[in-house]
């Protein structure tokens, strides 16, 4: 018998730079946000009938709001037609964005090795643009997040 097979991508989230985010409509990228902006896509590019087929293993298993880096799962057969529907989506909210593929895996393991090291590569620039100004609460959402990576599974 032969298991489910599942493919990783390992996305990072490109917010647009040159919006003027007010105070009262802050961005926050999370596992909802991005997962309905993935099954909008698939919706309007594919229709029902794909959105339908694309949904039995789709899933956003992993999100850090600070690297902006995201982990989805999707089916062997289906994960072309998510990915094309991930490259056509533009906004999040009401926030311009684009994906970038880092890394696409056959299996967890992989895909948490690629994501652990994108992470941490990510984090170390984000502390340089901060600078002095790091607070230790982002560390420590940082640190959990590096956490729920380690312990992530199917």
């Amino acid at each position: 018998m032969v298991g489910f097979k599942n493919r990783y991508m390992v996305m990072e989230v490109l917010l647009d730079p040159n919006k003027e985010i007010s105070g009262d409509d802050p961005i926050v990228v999370t596992q909802f946000n991005i997962s309905k902006a993935i099954k909008d896509g698939i919706l309007v590019n594919f229709g029902e009938c794909g959105l339908a087929s694309s949904l039995g293993s789709f899933q956003v298993k992993y999100v850090n709001p600070i690297t902006k880096l995201c982990v989805i799962r999707a089916s062997r057969d289906e994960y072309q037609k998510i990915w094309s529907s991930i490259s056509m989506v533009r906004s999040i909210g009401n926030c311009p964005v684009l994906f970038n593929l880092l890394d696409l895996s056959g299996s967890i393991k992989a895909c948490k090795t690629a994501t652990l090291k994108c992470d941490e590569l990510k984090f170390e620039q984000y502390k340089l643009m901060v600078g002095a100004c790091l607070s230790a609460d982002v560390t420590q959402h940082m640190q959990n997040c590096l956490e729920n990576i380690r312990i992530l599974e199917h």
